[in-house]
């Protein structure tokens, strides 16, 4: 099969074509004749080296796919050969074809196509375990969102409104800002240019948000634990601006505050599932609905990977970048 390989650890270059042995589906697999895989961030880490490879995952990027199930172990379950699925994988996705975890594949939407359905695994499980389970996010609340028009962040503004939450939105333009008010969020702060703690505290009468989804980290921190209302959740996917800062323990006890975080590659199967059937029951209804909606930024053929991770560094897209086999 054709895949994109890691040839060394640098820049968008260092990604090329090469020819690859078909993986074999074990127990719990199944094969995915491959016909789009998301772009993320991890991946672009994985190529600069700053994001080891599990254990016993395949050394190909790519975490998340959508496809064809053409082999593997479907005893006990409702998918059958030929069904199209999306799935989140540990890594391999940037290849025609891909292992997945069954209990990590998820039908496609009804209306959605295949190259929308490969933007929804990573994102989605993300957001959903991040906002939902580690950040409590409930009807009522609010919460601000950093990086608010990546593939993270139109899912999480996204979600967030169709649960009912007031969403605050960071962006790095006025254009990204009108975009992520397009796609639904309540505030968007230009963060050149505003200083968004302000923003927060401003519009909520001083109160402050009930949950931050940051993946900045670093020089943020102590402005994120001010932008918490009390007893409010900061909830860190990422380190883009460091992963070291002082916090000031003494807001955290005087305003019951949570300082949480995760990361999802390395978790096991059996929470992965957790999410995946939290998300058909939950979230997937709304897609079919219309309450949701995936947005694709471009799409780049497989053979092109190296520009889709250059797109990506520029932090121009707003939405998900995709590539097509």
């Amino acid at each position: 099969m054709q895949a994109i390989e890691i040839r060394e650890f640098g820049g968008p270059e260092v990604l090329q074509l090469c020819q690859r042995e078909m993986p074999e589906p074990g127990e719990g697999e199944v094969l995915i004749r491959v016909v789009a895989a998301g772009v993320n961030r991890p991946d672009v880490l994985q190529r600069m080296g700053h994001y080891p490879v599990p254990k016993g995952a395949s050394d190909l990027p790519g975490l998340e796919v959508s496809g064809h199930i053409v082999a593997g172990d479907l005893a006990g379950t409702s998918f059958s050969i030929g069904d199209e699925v999306c799935a989140l994988v540990q890594g391999g996705g940037y290849a025609e074809y891909c292992v997945a975890p069954l209990a990590q594949c998820l039908p496609v939407p009804n209306g959605l196509s295949l190259v929308e359905a490969a933007s929804l695994p990573e994102t989605y499980f993300t957001v959903w375990s991040n906002v939902f389970d580690r950040g409590g996010l409930k009807q009522g609340d609010s919460i601000l969102i950093h990086g608010g028009t990546s593939g993270i962040g139109v899912a999480a503004i996204q979600l967030s409104k169709a649960f009912g939450a007031r969403v605050f939105v960071t962006a790095g333009s006025d254009d990204k800002c009108a975009a992520a008010i397009k796609l639904g969020a309540d505030y968007a702060i230009n963060y050149r240019t505003e200083n968004f703690e302000e923003v927060v505290k401003r519009e909520t009468d001083g109160r402050g948000v009930d949950v931050i989804l940051d993946m900045v980290a670093g020089k943020y921190l102590s402005a994120n634990i001010n932008a918490l209302a009390d007893d409010g959740r900061l909830v860190v996917i990422a380190l883009l601006g460091g992963a070291k800062a002082e916090l000031d323990l003494s807001q955290v006890l005087r305003r019951r505050l949570q300082v949480t975080g995760s990361t999802l590659r390395p978790r096991p199967i059996a929470f992965k599932a957790a999410i995946a059937q939290a998300l058909q029951k939950q979230v997937w209804p709304l897609f079919e609905d219309k309450v949701l909606k995936p947005i694709i930024f471009e799409t780049f053929p497989l053979e092109r990977a190296k520009e889709a991770h250059a797109l990506m560094q520029t932090s121009e897209h707003v939405g998900k970048i995709v590539l097509v086999m």
